[in-house]
């Protein structure tokens, strides 16, 4: 289905909800995902969350506009304003990595059996560590370029997680990912970061931040592997 005006990061969450969904979007914004969710048909309802008054009062507006009386808006911190029997769907974007986490840590039943929708704007590799620490599966990775950045989105649900790698927790499991054509991309990116971040640390030889060294290399040496693998599976 058409996206219409939803900007790339949201047009790829909605692309991964699937029909009949009861959706709960946190940090809903201005309302446009769930609104279009529910102008298309895809979700049965939904429930738009924000923490700050000016952004749900624009949510409400679009909401009376387009007539969606399967919406509602609901002032609060998190998922702390719902039930869980109120949605099987949980959507939360353009977050930092633990601001997301922390929300879903605080609300234990979106780790059971709900389908978690995830786009964080940084520190995504805080939040797949943290997803493994709370028994969340990641399913599915996605990677799509806004602005001129590339975001990850994240499809997870309670299961049984596999542990990532240190370079993994930065780029999402490689088999779930290496065949997005923002992979490489997204590589190139991590890989300056990383060296950039080594060459400082080298260069400040401070006792204290040894271990921040040797965690960097470890990282380092695996992005450096999947781009090794990636290459190889190419030809």
């Amino acid at each position: 289905m058409e996206s219409g005006n939803l900007p790339p990061r949201l047009a790829l969450i909605a692309s991964m909800v699937p029909v009949g969904a009861h959706v709960a979007d946190v940090g809903t914004d201005h309302g446009l995902l769930p609104a279009w969710l529910l102008g298309q048909g895809i979700a049965v309802s939904a429930i738009a969350t924000d923490i700050r008054p000016g952004p749900l009062s624009r949510a409400e507006a679009l909401r009376r506009e387009r007539g969606l009386d399967a919406m509602c808006c609901i002032l609060c911190d998190g998922l702390e304003g719902i039930e869980s029997f109120e949605a099987d769907t949980v959507i939360i974007a353009g977050m930092g990595g633990e601001n997301i986490a922390g929300i879903i840590h605080r609300a234990p039943w979106a780790c059971q059996g709900k389908l978690l929708l995830l786009q964080p704007m940084s520190r995504p590799e805080v939040l797949r560590h943290s997803l493994t620490d709370m028994g969340v599966a990641i399913l599915e990775e996605r990677l799509v370029r806004d602005s001129g950045r590339i975001y990850p989105v994240i499809r997870a649900q309670g299961g049984t997680p596999r542990r990532l790698s240190p370079a993994e927790e930065y780029t999402g499991q490689y088999e779930l990912v290496f065949r997005e054509e923002l992979f490489l991309p997204m590589l190139d990116g991590l890989e300056k970061k990383t060296e950039t971040a080594i060459s400082g640390l080298q260069k400040k030889k401070n006792a204290a931040e040894e271990d921040r060294l040797a965690h960097l290399l470890v990282i380092r040496e695996g992005l450096r592997a999947m781009r090794r693998r990636k290459n190889a599976e190419r030809f």
